[in-house]
């Protein structure tokens, strides 16, 4: 179970199954990896849209979940992932907006548009 994944020019990832597949603990499993995709591609695509908008964003820190399940073969699918970003940024003027911005960042982001499950995004902005 336990694996490398190599990108010609990258960082070597260590990879192996969930620890509920017999797996190591230590180390990236695909799940962990498909919500840290969604994870960064919507960061990418929200600082985008802020630079766009006059948000200066000086934090961005997210803790994504998701829902999976496991069907009585052994196949499974996630059935949602919620992002849950608490963004900084400079003016307190821009909450509303800076909490707006995700919906638009959700529409350009080309993980979150290649998945079929929902990908709901519960953001947070503060001043920092």
């Amino acid at each position: 179970r336990n694996h490398e994944i190599l990108i010609e020019g990258k960082t070597t990832l260590l990879g192996s199954a969930d620890p509920s597949f017999h797996g190591d603990k230590t180390v990236h499993n695909p799940e962990d990896l498909l919500l840290s995709s969604l994870s960064a591609c919507h960061m990418m695509s929200y600082l985008h849209v802020c630079v766009k908008a006059g948000i200066v964003v000086t934090d961005y820190v997210d803790n994504a979940t998701g829902i999976m399940v496991v069907n009585p073969d052994g196949s499974g699918q996630f059935v949602e992932v919620s992002l849950n970003p608490v963004v900084t940024i400079t003016d307190e003027t821009q909450l509303a907006k800076a909490n707006e911005l995700h919906h638009e960042a959700n529409k350009l982001c080309f993980i979150a548009n290649s998945v079929n499950f929902p990908v709901r995004h519960n953001g947070e902005s503060r001043i920092g």
